[in-house]
């Protein structure tokens, strides 16, 4: 990026917008934030989307490992478009007041790592095997029509997209490659890397602090928060398109945890999470837990990890209920 577009450095926080090292660590605001912030504002205004966002089958079946290798290529071929639009606008964009201030090029653009998963996945010649799918045009349209009419909603997309990779979307990297057997090096997952940023947490913390920094009046505000949970629902409707794109695919299914045995219900890698399964057990799941402690009790290392790690259920169960 030329350097006479690049807006003047906030000498608080050590980044550079559009480039620059991020530093690891930043004093904490949080006392700082204010109910009417709209970091603050966004996270309650969006719960319930978030929710249902979570709760659909197919992040449920994503978390749990079940992942078909196909519908995870055509997820990453949405994706694609998505960012691409959304890029595409940002950039356009890049230097309205009311988003210039979160505008980091170099830290969050997902497209040239989503084209390079896609190569990884289909080979040279990806660009003339995908296409957009009739699920994700509406959301391409609608960041398209945002990005030429009323820039500062790009502010709504932005921060659904790119603050939830940096969060939920770790851990869906490492779903993803244990259960499809990806690389450990990285290849089909750039879009989960972002070597710009050495600290999420930094990053997102400053990232809030900026959109906090944005001026605009409650009408505004409302309208972001309007727009985040339009966001959520074009991405649910990415993943009901998928869900039924899969059911008419037959591909094995291994479990994340312990391949090769059919366990699909069962969280991949689940001595790794005793949260969720907590969560589960605690949450009245008792075909979950059974299932579980069947599963473990057939595997002569599931039966040592089952004696130690019943405790640390038991205790981070009485935790989730406080």
């Amino acid at each position: 990026m030329p350097a006479e577009n690049v807006p003047e450095p906030t000498k608080t926080n050590g980044v550079t917008n559009g480039g620059g090292e991020i530093i690891t660590e930043v004093e904490d605001e949080e006392d700082d934030l204010s109910p009417d912030d709209l970091s603050e504002l966004l996270a309650e205004g969006t719960k319930e989307s978030h929710d249902r966002a979570e709760n659909c089958q197919f992040v449920k079946d994503f978390l749990r490992g079940r992942i078909q290798r196909e519908l995870f290529k055509r997820g990453t071929a949405a994706l694609y478009f998505v960012y691409t639009a959304m890029e595409e606008e940002i950039e356009r964009n890049r230097d309205h007041p009311q988003f210039a201030p979160i505008y980091f090029p170099t830290e969050l653009h997902r497209r040239e790592a989503l084209a390079q998963d896609l190569e990884y996945f289909y080979g040279e010649d990806w660009e003339n095997q995908v296409t957009c799918s009739p699920g994700t045009q509406p959301y391409v349209d609608r960041i398209h029509e945002v990005g030429r009419e009323d820039p500062v909603l790009l502010v709504a997309h932005s921060y659904t997209r790119y603050m939830g990779d940096l969060s939920g979307g770790q851990i869906l990297k490492k779903v993803a490659q244990r259960a499809l057997k990806l690389p450990s090096s990285g290849e089909g997952l750039h879009f989960y890397q972002f070597e710009g940023i050495h600290s999420a947490k930094a990053f997102k913390q400053l990232y809030r602090s900026r959109m906090n920094e944005l001026e605009m009046d409650q009408e505004t505000k409302e309208r972001i928060i309007a727009e985040s949970n339009l966001a959520f629902k074009f991405n649910m409707e990415v993943f009901t398109e998928l869900e039924e794109v899969g059911k008419n695919i037959k591909e094995e299914v291994l479990d994340a945890g312990f391949p090769g045995h059919g366990h699909g219900d069962m969280v991949g890698d689940v001595n790794k999470c005793p949260y969720y399964a907590a969560k589960m057990v605690a949450s009245g799941n008792t075909n979950f837990a059974c299932q579980l402690a069947m599963l473990l009790l057939r595997h002569p290392a599931g039966q040592m990890v089952l004696a130690s790690w019943a405790a640390a259920v038991a205790g981070l169960a009485a935790w989730y209920l406080m």
